[in-house]
């Protein structure tokens, strides 16, 4: 049975602020000190930079005219709202899955916020190799791949053990 005790949800949704925090901090400092298209060397495969993503990942859809912006808006709040209901239901045990949300959570809010409140989502970490750069990215998109990846971790190694713990003797 989920444990919907406000303490046990409260560390969740502190850990989601946590990364929103982070990820503004980091794009304020990143606009405060970079004009678009500013890159700056830190090593041999990694570079900062400033970047708008008008699009969703790696730049998908972002020439599309200016619609994907409130699309991508009421995904993002969608998306955000599924979790925190998910998160309130999830039982006390679920503790991966519950990281997992609160990253994407954090992840996904931090990009709503710029999209609505800048039109785009600005993007700062460039690694690179041989000349091939991969998408730039920020915090957000970090904490919500990390999610993703511990969602998938979770299911693949721990969704029997879990299935499993409220089966009786008889059931096994």
């Amino acid at each position: 049975m989920p444990d919907n005790s406000g303490s046990y949800s409260l560390r969740w949704f502190a850990i989601a602020a946590t990364v929103l925090l982070l990820d503004q901090i980091t794009k304020l400092w990143i606009m405060t000190d970079f004009v678009l298209g500013d890159s700056r060397y830190i090593s041999s495969f990694f570079n900062l930079v400033r970047a708008h993503n008008e699009g969703a990942a790696f730049s998908f859809l972002s020439d599309a005219g200016g619609w994907q912006r409130w699309f991508f808006t009421f995904l993002s709040s969608a998306i955000s709202l599924v979790i925190i209901v998910w998160l309130t239901r999830l039982p006390k045990q679920k503790i991966i899955e519950a990281l997992a949300l609160s990253l994407i959570l954090g992840g996904a809010l931090g990009n709503l916020y710029d999209r609505v409140t800048l039109g785009y989502v600005v993007d700062f970490l460039d690694f690179h190799w041989a000349g091939w750069h991969f998408a730039a990215f920020n915090v957000a998109d970090m904490a919500i791949s990390v999610g993703a990846g511990l969602i998938i971790i979770d299911a693949l190694f721990f969704a029997e053990k879990a299935s499993g713990e409220g089966k009786s003797s008889a059931d096994k």
